[in-house]
């Protein structure tokens, strides 16, 4: 990447997956007969050690392995003039998890099953969380083992088993799936009703059905007293 005096220049660089990456600045040859005194490469604030392979080119070296090692990273060239440039360094954009803002609803005393999936690639690892106001709990054999219950076959897709349901399992669940360059993560919502729910449209029109008899009969009592006063 050539330097322009006083002109920060960008580079973007997407990654698909791990890789040994070597970043370079060199000077155009316009600007090599200037004597630079300082050189500094950065990832945010941070110094990293350099390496000068060439004259007036200066390297460093990476092993992207994780996210934590994406990032921008910047070298300054500074002497009689200064020169920056910043390498923008990401994974590639990650598959979007099936199973995204999707509500299943059940009833109280019985088990669900939440399922999420990744169709392009597959993940080292999946991930379970529930939304406990604006906490989220991960759901692992630590919590509640005759509660939930989680799989992932085929690896591509993970499973969320929900036993004995209560009204309080209701709420927001997320999936997450690890990559090697990043993470993505779904959202499912639950719904847990009562089994006097769909009785209820049942128990309205009885109760109508009740009071018209009510008032049938009341009416041909009322009209049989009437018919013994005459």
């Amino acid at each position: 990447l050539l330097g322009i005096s006083g002109t920060p220049v960008e580079k973007h660089i997407t990654l698909d997956s791990p890789a040994n990456v070597e970043l370079s600045c060199s000077l155009a040859s316009k600007y090599s007969h200037l004597k630079i005194v300082q050189v500094a490469w950065k990832k945010g604030n941070e110094t990293i050690k350099h390496i000068n392979n060439a004259e007036n080119s200066w390297s460093i070296r990476l092993t992207v392995t994780n996210e934590n090692e994406l990032g921008s990273y910047s070298c300054t060239l500074k002497g009689e003039e200064e020169f920056k440039a910043v390498f923008h360094l990401q994974g590639k954009s990650l598959p979007k998890i099936e199973g995204k803002e999707k509500t299943i609803i059940s009833y109280e005393g019985d088990k669900v099953v939440m399922m999420c999936k990744s169709s392009n690639y597959t993940p080292i690892a999946w991930n379970w969380y529930l939304t406990n106001g604006s906490e989220q709990i991960a759901i692992n054999d630590s919590l509640l083992s005759d509660k939930y219950v989680t799989d992932r076959v085929p690896a591509n897709t993970t499973h969320l088993k929900i036993l004995k349901l209560t009204k309080k399992d209701g709420g927001a669940y997320w999936c997450e799936a690890v990559f090697k360059l990043g993470k993505s993560s779904g959202k499912l919502k639950l719904k847990v009703l009562t089994f006097m729910v769909p009785l209820k449209p049942f128990l309205a029109i009885l109760a109508e059905v009740v009071v018209l008899v009510a008032a049938i009969f009341l009416c041909e009592i009322y009209s049989k007293k009437k018919e013994k006063r005459a």
